[in-house]
């Protein structure tokens, strides 16, 4: 049976879940600018800027699509990479990193 890389990604986080933690404080303009590889998934979701940053290096697939967004979402990129089987390497954190700088 033939897995893609992202589905044998949604499982292996899933075994990871940890709970989140709601951080009820409001962010400010330095804050809510700042994006990472270590932003969970979800946030970089919810800006269209990081989103569509993102999306250029997945060949434009959308994250929230995915099967198992509930799963990984609230984990970050650099978290998700090693149980990606290669979909999310260095390069490409290293590719994400820069052009999420980028974003004032």
């Amino acid at each position: 049976m033939k897995f893609a890389p992202l589905a044998a990604l949604g499982l292996a986080v899933a075994a990871l879940t940890t709970p989140a933690f709601a951080d009820d404080s409001a962010p400010t303009a330095a804050t809510a600018a700042a994006f990472t590889i270590d932003t969970p998934i979800e946030a970089l979701m919810a800006d269209e800027r990081a989103k569509a940053i993102v999306a250029k290096h997945f060949n434009g697939m959308d994250l929230t699509q995915h099967p198992a967004y509930e799963q990984f979402k609230s984990l970050s990129l650099k978290s998700v990479a090693p149980f990606s089987q290669g979909m999310i390497t260095e390069d490409m954190l290293t590719k994400i990193s820069a052009d999420l700088a980028e974003i004032k």
